[in-house]
């Protein structure tokens, strides 16, 4: 299996969270987890809250508060 740079990192992050020590156990993991969210019918963004916070901040704001912003 040829797999990209990118999921190899994935992997290794997968590996070391879920404390797996064999990359084929590691793999039927993901695999097993993405096709019980692939037919699951409803969707969790808890993992989204917070997540524009961590994005940088505009250095020249066109509002600098919320009053001149609904003014």
């Amino acid at each position: 299996m040829n797999v990209t740079p990118e999921f190899e990192r994935d992997l290794k992050h997968l590996m070391a969270r879920k404390r797996i020590r064999q990359k084929s156990e590691a793999i039927r993991l993901a695999v097993r987890e993405a096709a019980r969210r692939g037919t699951s019918s409803s969707y969790d963004y808890r993992a989204w809250l917070g997540l524009a916070l961590k994005g940088p901040l505009n250095p020249r704001p066109k509002f600098r508060n919320e009053d001149q912003l609904w003014s």
